[in-house]
């Protein structure tokens, strides 16, 4: 087989230039002379990527039997879950479409390219010995991420789960998609057992690798004041002794470096050779508006500063009583590590001769209601649910055993009908610390619905109105024609959940228990006036103006959404009786004004004038062919 992802696909290069236009040509020669760059570089073929992102237009068509529907969910209440079925590829061409901008989060779990036959490209596994496999993995990633990239809201964030043999590869390609959206790591064990490989390595641990718009941030937790205390009724309220030194030496910070006086009981602390003191001296400040801070004087003023009330104390009379001192080791010493803070090296030793030498460490008064936030960040380790953490200062995401992934599947399905699920407890999480409660979830490689099934539950847990986007592949091939990983696994998945299995209660329609169920219908542009119909015009206007599937109505005009004081609709016939129930519409339905989509908006026009109805009448052919052909949303 050839490969796709190269420009020797053809028999003959020349051959192929002579049949390039001059664009084409201008843009393969743009790529070759640019690509000696810093970063990522793999076998690919610029035009022939474009050529597939603009070869057909796309549209959807929905399956309400394949759908479902809350036990309590209103007749002509729209579906606001979407399981899509089809090549992720088409199914972001069309999201592009209807959601540009509109995604939170968008978490996946692609192919690990781990050679095992773990991915469908062409209708086809590939295999460990395919040549050019590595190439066609990252073209094939490429191509989808740079759609998804333009669904992201602007504080949109990307999770994407990796083994740790491809982590690198991915993350070059990440930074090239999105350059400068970086945001960090996540690590998590996978496996309890050592699953020792070869020269007694474990690789037991896999990633999430994150890329965010500027306005994401995770979610954090909410500190804790445990620590903060008021023993003095300070009126500032509760504080805690915060360490008061730097992480610089003496050399790199000379000006934080030097004696630190008490002078309410009058003694003197020496500073860290390697850890200098956090604000400077008024005896060194030559320009106090250079400062970013007040000076420890000032601190000390304000009694932000803690001396310690009781503490060892020592004076020596002269030098040689303080060198002997220092040979003992009888000297102040750093709280953990017990270095001497004053040695035969220290500069100026006279000074300390005949003062009162404090053997313990000030701290800086940290009032609670001074912090910057109340807000503990995300910590990059993801813990096991039995491993205990007793720090403060960051959250930690936790993790299930890599198994209950595989137990989940089998309580809701019956039997193992899918590899290595993702743990929902590890994406419940996850979406906890990434979303708000109104934000829209999607998963374009869903597999078996895991995605879905946290976004529930996430909603059960804080009363969320979260919806999911879920987009899976059939992984139909020539040996297995019939196979459908989309309807048979993913969507009884989620219909089953959402309806309640194993005696575990289903889920509402405000909770997200209900789902539309689209398949992805491909149209040359010059056969899209003959081919396409209103089936697929009703779910894209809903997909493309409310983000939502409106139910389909009985007769010729159709609700699609509801702009303020406007009704949008879907006119599938322009006939007496729909024109006769669009010149009703605004008063019957409590509207200011309509705006309809047919396949003949100047007839529908001029018979809504005629009956003194203004509209704003569209063409429906404009909107099937809106967005897709040409790359453009």
């Amino acid at each position: 087989m050839s490969n796709p992802a190269t420009t020797g696909t053809s028999p003959s290069l020349l051959a192929r230039l002579e049949a390039m236009t001059a664009p084409e040509l201008r843009r393969l020669l743009v790529e070759h002379l640019g690509k000696r760059k810093l970063g990522l570089y793999w076998e690919s073929d610029a035009i022939a990527r474009d050529a597939a992102l603009n070869a057909d237009i796309v549209l959807p068509r929905q399956h309400p039997e394949l759908g479902h529907r809350a036990a309590d969910m209103a007749a002509d209440a729209p579906h606001r879950n979407l399981i899509i079925e089809g090549d992720n590829f088409d199914a972001l061409r069309l999201l592009r479409t209807t959601h540009a901008g509109r995604i939170r989060v968008i978490y996946i779990d692609p192919p690990y390219n781990t050679g095992n036959k773990d991915w469908v490209y062409n209708d086809r596994y590939v295999g460990a010995n395919d040549r050019w496999r590595h190439s066609q993995w990252l073209e094939f990633l490429y191509r989808r991420l740079t759609l998804a990239r333009d669904l992201l809201a602007p504080d949109g964030v990307l999770l994407v789960s990796i083994n740790d043999e491809n982590r690198a590869k991915l993350e070059l390609l990440l930074d090239e998609v999105l350059p400068g959206r970086r945001i960090g790591s996540l690590v998590w064990r996978t496996r309890d057992t050592t699953s020792a490989k070869d020269r007694n390595f474990s690789d037991v641990h896999e990633h999430v690798l994150v890329y965010g718009n500027e306005g994401f941030s995770f979610n954090g937790s909410e500190k804790t004041q445990r620590k903060y205390k008021n023993p003095d009724r300070d009126p500032h309220g509760p504080w805690n002794g915060d360490p008061l030194t730097l992480a610089f030496d003496r050399f790199d910070r000379p000006n934080l470096y030097y004696p630190l006086h008490d002078p309410k009981k009058n003694r003197w602390y020496p500073c860290d050779s390697n850890r200098v003191w956090a604000y400077a001296t008024e005896d060194r400040v030559t320009d106090s508006s250079s400062l970013q801070s007040e000076t420890m004087e000032e601190w000390i003023r304000r009694e932000k500063i803690i001396f310690p009330d009781e503490e060892e104390t020592r004076t020596w009379n002269t030098l040689d009583e303080l060198l002997a001192a220092i040979d003992a080791g009888d000297v102040p010493v750093t709280p953990k590590r017990k270095r001497p803070l004053l040695t035969r090296d220290t500069p100026d030793l006279d000074f300390w001769v005949g003062k009162t030498i404090g053997f313990g460490r000030p701290l800086f008064k940290k009032h609670w209601k001074d912090l910057r936030s109340h807000t503990n960040p995300l910590g990059s380790w993801i813990a096991r649910l039995t491993e205990t953490h007793d720090d403060e200062d960051f959250t930690s995401l936790r993790s299930p055993q890599a198994g209950e992934g595989t137990e989940v599947i089998q309580e809701v399905l019956g039997s193992k009908v899918f590899q290595y699920p993702k743990p929902p407890t590890l994406i419940r999480n996850l979406l906890r610390q990434a979303t708000t409660p109104n934000d829209i979830i999607l998963d374009f490689f869903a597999g078996s619905g895991t995605t879905g099934q946290a976004v529930l539950e996430l909603n059960a847990e804080d009363d969320g109105a979260r919806r999911y986007i879920l987009c899976s592949s059939t992984e139909a091939t020539a040996k297995e024609p019939d196979k459908n990983l989309c309807r048979d696994v993913c969507a009884e998945r989620m219909r089953r959940v959402s309806a309640g299995y194993a005696g575990k209660p289903g889920y509402s329609a405000a909770q997200g228990g209900e789902f539309a169920y689209l398949t992805l219908d491909r149209f040359s542009p010059a056969d899209l006036p003959f081919e396409a119909s209103t089936e697929h015009a009703l779910p894209l206007l809903g997909l493309r103006l409310a983000q939502a599937l409106p139910a389909r109505a009985s007769g010729d005009v159709q609700h699609i959404a509801r702009a303020g004081d406007c009704d949008i609709l879907l006119c599938t016939q322009v006939n007496a009786d729909s024109i006769d129930t669009l010149a009703q519409w605004a008063a019957a339905h409590d509207v200011v004004r309509i705006a309809v989509y047919s396949e003949r908006p100047e007839s529908l026009t001029e018979a809504l004038a005629a009956r003194s109805v203004e509209a704003a009448c569209y063409g429906l052919l404009d909107v099937l062919r809106q967005g897709q052909a040409g790359g453009r949303a």
